[in-house]
This record gives structure tokens, sequence and C-alpha cells, in this order.
């Protein structure tokens, strides 16, 4: 064998080894390209509603506030039974935040409480019920209450929501639990989950629940911070047209589903990040469903409403008794408790017309927690 030849055959092998080493590098790059990609989803990389990310701030002080956070249509129909709760407390112990149409402003002519003045969002959005606005306006919330860092628990409260309890009671109650009370289930009877989602989603984390939360400050920093699981939510979870029109023949055509954003939102997302374990899994406010209609009628499944007539010491009471909580999906009973101590259940009642209101407050129905120890 000559000199030559061997050096022809060293430039040859020479040239396989970093064709080899090249190769090997482009499948590294490409694995590390999928393992960013998978943690980009997997972490849920922030994005927060007023366009820039929330930092975390630990809290040193000692007088934790509880923000209550109102959805409303337009005014509050129920301010004068929410000015009878706060009245007397000293407002280092919450905030008050409310998400109304776009314009709207608190004042002396638009509300008969004070504790309500100009605590409107200033970057309020148009609200449709069943699609993704409702979820963005209680993002729009959760990102003014963590200005304050004072703030660190956080109560979502619909406009026709009423308190059972004084605020010493409730003060206590939600400060002392380190966790966040959040309605969470698995959802197998209902096919609202799109294989759509599935690419950011996977269909085991998919949670339901109702949206009236109460939680920590770290789970309000999660929910403003997404900018991952809210845009998919946005695209594929629709309320269906009403039945029987062309649109919601269309819809159900293309095999999209019926799906309620705030229904499945903030558990979806919560159970995402896997803080399911620092959450009592129920809610705080108690609804009685109407579901007298079939199933194809329009009406089915929207809360009943207290009136005068069904609001009385016995009926409050009976909610205020409830301890425990039955999830058929799951087989599931969520023993009621805060801060690892047995509790009632509700601490909030939805809805209430004015006149179940007022007779909440006329005949002293809040209830004093003078008796009640946690």
């Amino acid at each position: 064998m000559t000199r030559k030849s061997v050096s022809r055959r060293g430039v040859v092998w020479l040239g396989w080894k970093l064709v080899i080493a090249f190769s090997v590098s482009l499948c590294l790059l490409a694995l590390l390209r999928i393992h960013l990609q998978y943690r980009s989803v997997t972490t849920l990389a922030p994005l927060s509603v007023a366009g820039s990310h929330i930092p975390f701030r630990k809290y040193s002080g000692d007088r934790p506030k509880v923000a209550f956070l109102f959805l409303a249509r337009r005014d509050l129909p129920l301010d004068f039974l929410w000015d009878s709760f706060f009245k007397g407390v000293d407002q280092a112990n919450f905030s008050v935040y409310v998400h109304s149409v776009p314009g709207f402003v608190f004042n002396e002519e638009t509300t008969r409480s004070h504790y309500f003045y100009n605590r409107q969002l200033n970057n309020s959005i148009k609200v449709i019920w069943g699609e993704s606005s409702m979820i963005a306006a209680e993002r729009l919330l959760f990102a003014s209450a963590l200005e304050d860092l004072s703030n660190q628990r956080f109560v979502l409260l619909s406009d026709r929501c009423a308190p059972l309890y004084d605020f010493g009671y409730i003060y206590r109650y939600i400060i002392s639990s380190p966790r966040s009370f959040v309605d969470s289930f698995l959802h197998t009877k209902e096919t609202r989950y799109s294989l759509n989602m599935s690419s950011v989603i996977p269909e085991e984390k998919w949670r339901k629940g109702s949206q009236w939360i109460s939680v920590i400050r770290s789970h309000a920093e999660v929910i403003v911070n997404d900018g991952i699981v809210f845009p998919v939510f946005k695209k594929f979870c629709k309320r269906a047209p009403p039945l029987g029109s062309q649109e919601a023949y269309l819809f159900f055509r293309q095999n999209r589903r019926n799906c309620i954003p705030d229904e499945h939102y903030v558990q979806t997302l919560l159970t995402m990040r896997g803080l399911e374990s620092e959450m009592e899994r129920r809610t705080l406010t108690y609804t009685v469903w109407n579901v007298s209609g079939s199933k194809y009628e329009t009406q089915t499944w929207h809360p009943v409403t207290f009136t005068f007539e069904n609001s009385g010491p016995a009926q409050i009471k009976e909610i205020k008794n409830i301890k425990h909580v039955y999830y058929e999906t799951e087989s599931r009973t969520e023993w009621c408790k805060a801060d690892s101590k047995p509790v009632p259940c509700f601490l909030f009642a939805r809805k209430f017309t004015e006149g179940a209101a007022m007779r909440l407050v006329k005949e002293g129905l809040i209830g004093s927690s003078k008796n009640i120890t946690l």
C-alpha cells in the first residue's frame, strides 16, 4: 500500500467523521428546540393581561387584605347589602375592584355605597356570557388587584352575590387558609374538550368547576401571567349558538364543541401548573341550579334566583349547615375545611334579587360571627 493511498483513506475517514459530527450536532439542536418548545408550553410562559409580566413580590406586612372582585353587568344592584357588610370594618383589611361596562363610573349618582366610589376598572372590556371575554375580564380584575402588594387573597363575585356571614368571620376564614378555594373536578359527562387543544392542554388535565373562586396571591399571578392556555381557550372553547339557528347547524357540522370558558379556564390552568395540592377543590359561593328543562332547552342549567319569599331564615340556615360537597364524576366527597379545621362550606350565595337582599339586611340574616370559631 502506497503512502498516497493511505493519505487518501485518511482524508475520506476524516470527512466521514465530520459528517457524523455535523449530523449529531443537528440532532442535538433539534432535540434542544423540541425541549424548549415543550418547556414553554408546560411552564406557561408569562404574559400578563396588561401586557407586562407581574413579578413575584414577597409580602412582609402583618395586615393582609382580602380583595373583593366584582363582575358587574353595569351597576351593582346589591350595593346597599355590601355597604352594610363593609360598614365599620377597618379598610386596611380589604379592597374593592369592579369590572363593569366600559365608561361606567361608580359615584354618588350610580351607587348607594361609598365603598364603590371610583372602584371601576378603567381598562374594562365588553363581556359576553359564554365567551372568552368573561375570563379576560376576570384576568383584568386580578391584574388590577395584584398592583397592591397588601392584597393576599382574591375573591371573585358576581353582581348578584350576597355574603352569608359578617366581614370578620369571612376574613378569618379566607386568610387563615394557605390554599385557594377553586371548584375543580374531572369533566366526563359532556364533550366540551376539543382535540384541537391537545397540543397545549392534555385531556387528562381538563377540569370543570364554578367560576366563583377565591385564590391566594401566587395563584392570581399564575392566572394573570398566563400567555399560553388563555389563547387556546379563546380559539377553541366557544359557546354554541342557539339551537335551531343556521349558526348552530354550521357550528356542530364542523364538529365543534359547546364550551363555556369560565367554567374550565382557571381549573384547567392551575391543574396544568401542578397546583391542585394547593387548592381546596370547592367553591365558597352557593348556587342552586335549575335542571328542570330538557337538555335541548336553552334555559336549562341556569342558577335559580333567590327572591324575598325563598330567602328567609330557614333557607339561609340550610345553606350555612352544609358541611360537605359530593362530586359524582370523581366519586369524591369534599369535606369543607379551612386551615385543616372543619367549617361551613359556603361564605356567599347567589343569585339574589334586591328584595331578597333587603330581607337579609332587615332580618339580620347575614349573621354575626361572635359565636363561631375557626
